[in-house]
């Protein structure tokens, strides 16, 4: 893999160890001169706001580090509120998909104030071209959130996600630099990871015609196969938190494509039970696939063969539990328990979390068709 790359797709992207270094001119190529930068709390005493802090060393800043690790309604607001009041012309977002997502939507409050974001009508006839510029700079490697048109946030009127999706809240650029992910931590390292890798799993497995985002899929998984675990017991191996950028990088251009039941199942546990996104996917990952499996043999073939599995000669049942028992071993290798209850999800969660989940759109392009006592069943055994 080369050390250093430029590539636009449609995002323009520029990866490489040391890229951040020339943020400045990145500044001025798109005339920003007073950036807010969006974040958490917690990102501000890391070493990955300290690389951007030293980046920025000639730039005025103003920090918005409000964002909760399931973004609110009120974090995109109160992004936009510290836009406006420190007159900034640029938006920098640094960190995982919660920061990115609360930067990337709230320009749309920027721009129009009266914007609401259940408002689907209003932002599809909405002309959005004095958008503040944004670059996107992940701390993660996971959501794909800095290639991705969409946002999920949490709506104060009804507590469900909700997913903001227009191609005008697509970054300007996107900064991947290895040095980046280095101090993020093991457990937060897999979450992200498994959350690259199910994102892959189902944009390929989506019914969709869609097929550049089938091979983007494909060679995600297998950039993830090659560099999860190394990135999650070796968290300074830089060639290891590079593909682990890209994979991440390109699940979210794969999944643009659909998703599918494991997203359904996971927004629920976030929304309502406050479980990392990326945990939330993993621990529904492969009970899904086995359920999906079961009534479409042959579905997970050709990610055992991403993988790097021997399974182009099995029979397709046997096929699918190579690729299904794969994916469970490398959540184990990562760290993560699975278990709904290690996580504070009781047997009274089920039905309300079934209720969400067949009410949110990922399941209606999963291979399978699923109703609301398919979501309630595979809880349970989650559980």
């Amino acid at each position: 893999m080369r050390t250093e790359a430029a590539f636009s797709f449609p995002t323009p992207v520029r990866f490489g160890a040391d890229v951040l270094d020339e943020i400045e001119s990145d500044l001025r190529r798109f005339q920003i001169k007073r950036p807010l930068v969006v974040c958490d709390k917690f990102l501000t005493e890391t070493d990955a706001f300290r690389l951007l802090e030293d980046a920025l060393k000639n730039t005025p800043t103003t920090i918005f580090r409000d964002v909760h690790p399931n973004p609110l309604e009120a974090d995109v607001s109160g992004a936009a509120q510290a836009y406006q009041a420190a007159d900034c012309d640029g938006i920098i977002g640094l960190g995982g998909g919660s920061a990115l997502d609360v930067a990337k939507v709230c320009r749309l409050k920027i721009q129009c104030s009266d914007f609401q974001l259940q408002d689907q009508a209003m932002l599809e006839r909405g002309q959005w071209d004095q958008l503040p510029p944004f670059i996107a700079i992940p701390t993660t490697a996971g959501t794909g959130s800095e290639v991705g048109r969409s946002s999920v946030i949490t709506l104060e009127s009804t507590n469900a996600k909700a997913v903001i999706f227009h191609a005008s809240l697509l970054a300007d650029l996107v900064i991947l630099d290895p040095r980046i992910t280095v101090s993020l931590p093991a457990k937060l390292t897999a979450a992200t990871g498994l959350d690259a890798l199910t994102h892959c799993i189902e944009s390929f497995t989506s019914p969709v015609t869609q097929p550049l985002c089938d091979g983007i899929a494909l060679e995600g998984i297998h950039l993830i196969a090659k560099h999860l675990i190394q990135s999650v017991k070796n968290g300074s191996n830089l060639e290891a938190r590079g593909g682990m950028q890209l994979a991440a990088l390109m699940g979210g251009i794969a999944f643009q494509k659909d998703l599918g039941a494991t997203h359904s199942m996971a927004h629920p546990l976030s929304s309502l039970c406050g479980l990392h996104h990326g945990l939330a996917n993993a621990l529904c990952l492969t009970e899904v696939m086995r359920w999906n499996s079961a009534k479409q043999p042959g579905l997970y073939r050709r990610i055992g063969l991403s993988a790097g599995l021997n399974v182009i000669d099995l029979p397709d049942p046997s096929a699918d539990s190579a690729a299904i028992n794969w994916v469970d071993q490398l959540i184990a290798e990562s760290g993560i328990k699975l278990g709904l209850s290690h996580y504070g999800v009781k047997q009274e969660h089920i039905a309300p979390l079934a209720q969400l989940a067949v009410k949110d759109s990922c399941h209606l392009t999963n291979p399978i068709s699923m109703e609301e006592e398919d979501f309630r069943g595979l809880y349970q055994t989650l559980l």
